[in-house]
């Protein structure tokens, strides 16, 4: 049996002094007849487990990684306060993490749906035929866990000198596809760096933006309006100017534009807050970012100017609402981190978790 004393934070406005942990669950009861040398007590200040909303566990800089590079992975999130994922597409099967107790919890979108040379090789699955993302959008909602991954612009390299982010479908067929992953009972994120994506992807009705960094400000006043989640990925953005060095001269326009987005990033994200946009945390882990950052990207959107409070609340119970999981309430599954510290005060404390409960048992 676990005791959490000190301040346990349930959500925007309700906090207690204390929970136990019997049998997995949190109840808010004192057990009856329990013996103090049954008890392990945690102290300080306590939260539900972090959400990573943009997480690729089983996906390496080449593609697929196998099961022992995966569980490491899901071990790196877990042991720095991430309990709930959502595998924002990843082309390795990780089902078998639901039979682990000891893994985080995830939540999959399938495998990105992209076109051939228009995405990172060996990521996503490549569609010849853009009139064919409807049905690939069914079949991986049908994989998936509720949530389909769509690769909605990439730099197109054929255009040469030219080359810049480009769309990758035509707004019919876009809107084809979020009507059929919602038809299926799935909702679409898709990843998106230009503005030139975006019309389309407000009109089809998409649930979720990746990135969002060509957001321009009636699109941002959109998006407040109608609710749509963005989770801006600043860990990802801070590499944009390595990817400009990397175009260098044979693609000047497009190492233009990430060199401006990566410029004001900041900023990007602050204005997004003050409209009121629904920002959420994730840390884009797997591929070429290290998992267990999440602590490293809610720094950042609060050195966007972000007040902490809402950074720690979109990394906890507000992401856990998107997904349909709950936090800490009678009779749930006991996720939580216990913190020395409240890390609404100094979000850097989200990096040194004193304890990590998972399913009721002291994982970390």
């Amino acid at each position: 049996m676990l005791h959490v004393r000190g301040r346990v934070l349930l959500d925007d406005e309700r906090a207690v002094d204390e929970l136990w942990v019997v049998g997995g669950r949190v109840t808010f009861a004192p057990p009856s007849g329990r013996r103090s040398a049954d008890v392990v007590t945690l102290e300080g200040w306590a939260l539900p487990g972090l959400v990573d909303l943009h997480c690729h566990i089983g996906l390496g800089p080449d593609g697929p990684v196998d099961r022992v590079t995966a569980e490491a992975q899901a071990r790196a999130d877990r042991d720095a306060g991430t309990l709930l994922v959502r595998d924002a597409g990843s082309p390795s099967d990780t089902r078998w993490i639901d039979d682990r107790p000891d893994l985080p919890r995830v939540v999959r979108a399938g495998r990105h749906l992209a076109r051939p040379r228009r995405y990172l090789r060996g990521y996503g699955r490549e569609l010849d035929a853009v009139e064919d993302l409807p049905s690939a959008v069914a079949e991986e909602a049908a994989r998936g866990d509720g949530w389909v991954k769509v690769v909605a612009d990439w730099i197109d390299r054929d255009l040469g000198p030219e080359a810049d982010l480009v769309p990758l479908w035509p707004d019919d067929v876009l809107g084809a596809a979020v009507r059929a992953a919602h038809d299926a009972g799935a909702r679409v994120t898709a990843h998106t760096f230009a503005t030139e994506a975006l019309p389309g992807l407000l009109a089809a009705g998409v649930d979720c933006l990746e990135h969002g960094t060509g957001l321009v400000p009636e699109m941002i006043d959109e998006v407040a309006r109608r609710g749509i989640p963005v989770v801006p990925t600043l860990v990802q953005v801070a590499n944009f100017a390595g990817f400009a060095e990397q175009a260098g001269d044979r693609f000047p326009r497009f190492a233009a534009r990430m060199r401006r987005m990566h410029a004001r990033r900041y900023e990007h994200v602050r204005d997004l807050h003050d409209a009121g946009v629904r920002l959420l945390l994730g840390s884009d882990a797997g591929g070429t970012i290290a998992h267990g950052r999440l602590p490293d990207e809610a720094a950042e959107v609060v050195r966007a100017g972000v007040p902490a409070a809402e950074v720690v609340a979109a990394a906890s119970w507000r992401a856990r609402e998107l997904l349909g999981v709950p936090g800490l309430e009678e009779g749930a599954s006991a996720d939580l981190v216990v913190y020395p510290s409240d890390p609404r005060d100094d979000v850097a404390v989200l990096g040194a978790p004193s304890a990590v409960v998972l399913r009721g048992g002291l994982v970390a």
